[in-house]
């Protein structure tokens, strides 16, 4: 078995280095076997912190999440800190979802701290990431991290590195803790002896925090005590959400919760869904079920560290039917805005956040009711820096993501399914209230703005070779973009890696006032977008495509949803051709 001596070098440091024997024992196991594509893939680089820190299958190996690189990681992110904050007693705060090996990460993550004599908060038991979020910033810590991979399968495990504000690291910082980890050349420059006397154990005093500020932000609790019964189905889908969306809902004065029982206890195999993904409507499924049992008006579902969310809702037919995450997005700036502008709160100084790949019909809604809106990377870190850079001069109402993340307010610097649950339950009560579902709250506001649909085509592409495909195709669509979509002329490139935005009939090139970022927009004469972007934390390019058309009238939606669903297709095959 012949391999790059590149690979060849970095597993023989993990064979003679100082790793632990049962580290050795599964890489020899692995030549032994002659397993070429996974030793390749284990050992052909480092990991690296992408939009979402580290992530990756758990495994031995440079390329895996272990002991020793989830160590790696933190002696640089403490390296980092440490010249930073120089004199200083450095504060961090560390928490785990409900993965497997997720507690042993943060135990690791804890003593290499402490060991640079760093003070730790440690939360004795899993909390969600926001929570994370939002300790950092009360306790005053100048880092944080989050053990998860989010909702990736169950192989998976990752960690999230937090700055001062309480947001994932962005530029430059990012890019310093990714030299400090890159800078440290072997183990034994990784400190791991724990100082017992720097590890601090949290927990339920920083959820009362959390839970009584979240419940402050309520705008409609005259609409929540008169739907109060509200019938709710909630699944934390076996992670972390089960700690804190069932009380929250309960101190916004919701009292007719349903828990899907198979779904609730914590747990890293996630034995009942292939993905625990509320993205997937596989994973949905018990949640849908238990719905249509008790006949309830909402269902929610939050990913194993309760950041994103996902909904279902009854339509028109009395079916359910499972809202995207624009969709839903859009919904609650709709409702925020409407609810801020009858209770007289809007006064010019407000504003709502969205990136780039998520639906313009936000951007429609602010333009109405003349609120402030702005567009990041993808990536929620952007948002959360947006937010840090106006604390202060304007007012965050709510902003998110399509990829089912969404904010209400300050309190975080991360998309945060706490909040959002409890403004779902709250948002579905306003319009009850009014005698409407939210299946018709939705349609109404496709008939004020106009109906947009939006659709996420990902592209799996594994190990070394899958990341070359992917950096090949981004190469061909940017030196020669399509020059129609859709039966549509392609009119402009936006380049956020170059920083351009192209003109295709008149070649004019202007600058894009963003921070470098491989995606790369194509948008046509009708108003289609397409947005081409490599995943920063999974093996997958994703297209994004935006299409839309008027709505006259409600009865008319299934027919132009029909018509844009096709459009979505025609824009894909084209892309592909």
């Amino acid at each position: 078995m012949q391999l790059e001596a590149a690979i060849q070098n970095t597993i023989n440091e993990w064979l003679n280095g100082n790793y632990d024997q049962q580290t050795k024992e599964e890489i020899q196991k692995l030549i032994d076997s002659e397993a070429s594509t996974e030793l390749v893939d284990s050992f052909y680089r480092s990991l690296e912190f992408g939009t979402g820190g580290l992530r990756g299958i758990m495994g031995a190996g440079s390329n895996r999440i272990n002991k020793y690189t989830i160590g790696t990681a933190t002696q640089g992110l403490s390296n980092y800190l440490l010249k930073k904050y120089p004199g200083e007693q450095i504060k961090v705060a560390i928490a785990h979802d409900s993965r497997n090996q997720s507690d042993f990460f943060a135990k690791i993550t804890a003593d290499v701290f402490s060991a640079n004599g760093i003070h730790v908060y440690f939360f004795k038991e899993l909390r969600p990431t926001p929570e994370l979020s939002f300790a950092i910033r009360h306790l005053g810590c100048r880092s944080g991290v989050m053990l998860t991979a989010s909702h990736n399968p169950k192989e998976y495990n990752g960690y999230k590195a937090y700055g001062a504000d309480g947001g994932q690291f962005t530029s430059p910082d990012d890019n310093m803790v990714m030299d400090e980890v890159a800078n440290i050349k072997s183990i034994d420059e990784v400190k791991f002896e724990r100082n017992d006397k720097l590890v601090e154990l949290i927990g339920e005093e920083i959820d009362t925090l959390y839970l009584d500020q979240i419940t402050a932000l309520s705008v409609s609790p005259e609409a929540i005590a008169r739907q109060k019964d509200l019938k709710i189905v909630y699944s934390p889908i076996h992670g972390t959400g089960i700690t804190l969306v069932p009380k929250a809902l309960a101190q916004f004065g919701f009292t007719n919760l349903t828990l899907v029982k198979e779904q609730s206890t914590p747990d890293g195999n996630f034995p009942t869904v292939v993905y625990p993904n509320p993205e997937e409507k596989e994973a949905m499924t018990l949640a849908l079920n238990k719905a249509k049992e008790i006949d309830a008006d909402l269902v929610l579902a939050t990913d194993p560290d309760a950041d994103r969310v996902g909904i279902a809702v009854k339509n028109s037919d009395g079916e359910f039917v499972l809202l995207n995450g624009n969709q839903t997005g859009s919904l609650l700036i709709n409702y925020l805005l409407t609810a801020w502008q009858e209770k007289g709160k809007l006064d010019g100084n407000q504003y709502i956040v969205k990136t780039i790949v998520t639906t313009n019909l936000v951007e429609e809604i602010a333009k109405a009711k003349n609120v402030e809106y702005f567009n990041t990377l993808t990536g929620f870190k952007h948002i959360g820096h947006l937010i840090t850079s106006l604390q202060g001069k304007k007012t965050f109402i709510g902003g998110g993501e399509e990829s089912y993340g969404y904010l209400i307010g300050e309190l975080v610097r991360d998309k945060d399914a706490i909040i959002s649950c409890a403004f779902i339950a709250e948002m579905t009560a306003f319009y009850k209230d009014k005698g409407s579902s939210l299946y018709d709250a939705m349609l109404d506001m496709y008939v004020e703005y106009g109906l947009y649909k939006e659709e996420l085509v990902s592209l799996t592409k594994k190990g070394k070779t899958g990341a070359e495909e992917i950096k090949a195709m981004m190469e061909k669509f940017r030196n020669n973009p399509p020059l129609e979509l859709g039966g549509s002329k392609v009119k402009t490139l936006k380049d956020y890696e170059l920083g351009v935005e192209t003109n295709l009939d008149t070649k004019e090139k202007t600058k894009l006032d963003f921070p470098v970022s491989d995606v790369l927009q194509f948008i046509t004469e009708d108003g289609s977008i397409v947005s081409a972007r490599p995943s920063g934390t999974e093996p997958k390019i994703k297209f994004y495509c935006s299409v839309n058309a008027p709505l006259a009238d409600k009865a008319q939606f299934k027919t132009v949803d029909a018509a844009l669903g096709a459009k979505i297709k025609s824009l894909m095959d084209d892309l592909q051709a």
